[in-house]
């Protein structure tokens, strides 16, 4: 190939991987807008509690792009949602989405061997609530947060780790990996 055509090649993919990370982007931010709308609080009466929605597009990148493009989609992801709501917003979800982000992609190098997807998706719950506790528990100088709001946040998680492991499953089955981005 000519130096020209391999130019071209690049650039047609560099445009590819921004064209999927932009889909994913939004799919992502609108997950997350539309769980706010849903009035999960009025059955579980524990404030912040939230379906994690927006964490399908994350197992997906994780399980069938690169680690990268997880990152981009929650840096990208707080950066709006923060950008909208406030800072707080802000530190909460980079807070528990970096912890979520690193576990869940630790934990995917042994799924199907050690864990499955569903049990991925509860610890990437289990760990941004651990995220989101700590920031409280900073911002407010409370640190019996931990003792106190935690267990429950962790066991409703239990439940929303589950729903977003059950959603996204057959996303990441019937979907093509892209080892390519």
């Amino acid at each position: 190939m000519t130096g020209k055509a391999t130019t071209a090649i690049e650039q047609r993919e560099r445009l590819r991987r921004l064209a999927i990370n932009a889909v994913l982007i939004a799919l992502a931010l609108a997950l997350s807008i539309l769980e706010r709308w849903i009035p999960l609080d009025l059955l579980v009466p524990i404030p912040g509690i939230k379906l994690g929605l927006a964490n399908v597009v994350t197992l997906y990148a994780l399980m069938r792009l690169r680690p990268l493009n997880a990152w981009i989609i929650l840096v990208a992801r707080s950066l709006f949602m923060g950008a909208v709501s406030g800072l707080t917003t802000f530190l909460f979800s980079l807070a528990g989405g970096v912890l979520a982000l690193l576990t869940m992609w630790l934990l995917c190098r042994l799924e199907g061997r050690v864990v499955s997807l569903i049990g991925i998706s509860i610890a990437g719950a289990a760990l941004h609530n651990i995220g989101q506790v700590t920031v409280a528990s900073l911002l407010l100088s409370e640190p019996l947060l931990f003792s106190t709001y935690l267990p429950l946040l962790l066991l409703t998680g239990l439940l929303t780790g589950l729903l977003t492991g059950v959603a996204a499953w057959p996303v990441i089955r019937n979907l093509p990996v892209r080892p390519a981005l």
